[in-house]
């Protein structure tokens, strides 16, 4: 209980993000920016059971992880900054956990807004479609893919990404709490 104790500021800082990101579809660099510090804070002053190092491979873990999906325009950079801070606290096993739960939680949220929108066959025709490019990327290159990625739009409005960021965060942390 009392390491979970220590996530508290994790855990009400993506509480925030989740509502600023459902009403504005985005998450201000100041509240990623705290995020990490309080982090790092953390980190540095024995509050967490990782080390410095740790805390620097999570956030590059996080962003390693991410920053394909940016390229390809289906997330937006607030949510690569979001995971990298969150890697911060996590390290890098805890932030690999969290990308893989909050990728699939995310998933799951695309494919019901595309089903209550009318579009899940147009999700499922461009998801076709970009796995079929990513396959192929020797071929039709890197740009190509990068356009295509970006030039689908499955839904209407962009994901609140920090709602299954929050979510998968929260289960790693009760998972870690419990074993």
């Amino acid at each position: 209980m009392i390491l979970l104790l220590s996530y508290l500021p994790l855990l009400i800082l993506l509480g925030i993000a989740v509502v600023i990101d459902w009403r504005q579809r985005r998450i201000p660099n100041w509240l990623n920016l705290l995020i990490f510090l309080g982090g790092v804070f953390s980190v540095t002053t024995g509050g967490l059971p990782i080390s410095g190092w740790e805390c620097l491979l999570g956030v590059l873990v996080g962003f390693g992880m991410v920053i394909p999906r940016v390229l390809l325009g289906a997330t937006g950079a607030g949510d690569l900054k979001q995971h990298m801070a969150v890697g911060a606290w996590v390290g890098p096993v805890g932030i690999v956990v969290v990308v893989l739960g909050s990728t699939m939680i995310g998933g799951l949220m695309a494919v019901v807004q595309a089903a209550c929108s009318g579009k899940l066959t147009l999700l499922a025709r461009n998801s076709a479609v970009l796995a079929i490019n990513l396959v192929h990327v020797r071929t039709v290159g890197v740009d190509h893919l990068q356009q295509t990625g970006q030039g689908f739009r499955s839904i209407d409005r962009p994901l609140p990404y920090a709602v299954p960021l929050f979510l998968a965060t929260t289960g790693y942390l009760l998972a870690r709490v419990m074993v």
